[in-house]
């Protein structure tokens, strides 16, 4: 659930928490990290038909299948837009930079339907960059937009993601390509991203068995969004304290 905390949340939120978005759409996608891929996983969760993933790195293209994608192209070879444009005429409905590349955010941004298309800004450029288009890619009805988060709300909405992961709605093994155990394994971690092979990686730092907590009693419940947010207690013989946290139950879940 470490992966929830951002990146991959952020991805699934880009699209997701777009209230155009809808079924029977095409969708481009320029990186292919963990962010690039939950874009694609949420795309394909929410009814597009047609997803195209761009990366320079084609090692990357067959897990991109896997979660989702249709089409993949390397833009080294052949210019993204020219790509696209002999697949999509006019243009795709929904594209995403998830690179923090300027060039890309504005080759993203033009490859979109003239007239309604979108592009979100989801990578994190490097301090100082700056964006440029022509206006006349804005004045043809093209939508240009950024996301946090992917729009989601900590307290509210990251109980509801789990969920989803618990039902099986979403998966999250498929990120995990490198587990540490220990937490002076962490520069290792870092050393194994930076090498470009490694889509999200877990140190488990403790692997002491808990032990069993005393009942649990509920403080209060607020209804909010298709379930309860419940606040409890419980004395805890591991901390030797009294804990309070709170937890998201869908109405359909046992009281």
């Amino acid at each position: 659930m470490c992966l929830l905390g951002c990146g991959v949340s952020t991805g699934w939120g880009a699209v997701m928490n777009n209230p155009n978005f809808r079924n029977n759409v095409s969708v481009a996608v320029w990186g292919l990290g963990a962010v690039g891929l939950a874009v694609i996983q949420a795309a394909k969760y929410m009814g597009a038909t047609r997803i195209y993933a761009l990366d320079v790195n084609e090692a990357k293209f067959e897990i991109a299948k896997e979660f989702g994608a249709t089409d993949c192209h390397n833009p080294m070879k052949q210019p993204a837009g020219e790509w696209l444009k002999e697949r999509e005429q006019w243009g795709i409905d929904f594209t995403y930079d998830c690179t923090g590349n300027v060039r890309v955010m504005r080759d993203a941004l033009e490859a979109a339907h003239r007239g309604y298309g979108e592009s979100c800004v989801i990578g994190v450029a490097a301090a100082g960059q700056t964006l440029e288009t022509r206006p006349f890619q804005l004045v043809t009805g093209r939508v240009w937009k950024g996301t946090a988060f992917g729009g989601w709300k900590s307290r509210q909405d990251v109980p509801k993601l789990v969920n989803k992961v618990l039902l099986g709605e979403l998966g999250l093994k498929k990120f995990i390509t490198h587990e540490y155990e220990g937490l002076e394994k962490v520069n290792d971690l870092v050393h194994t991203m930076h090498e470009g092979a490694c889509l999200r990686g877990v140190v488990n730092i403790n692997q002491v068995q808990a032990v069993a907590a005393e009942d649990v009693k509920v403080v209060s419940s607020v209804k909010s969004f298709g379930g309860y947010l419940k606040t409890v207690e419980h004395w805890s013989n591991v901390n030797n304290c009294k804990m309070t946290f709170t937890i998201y139950m869908p109405d359909d879940a046992v009281n």
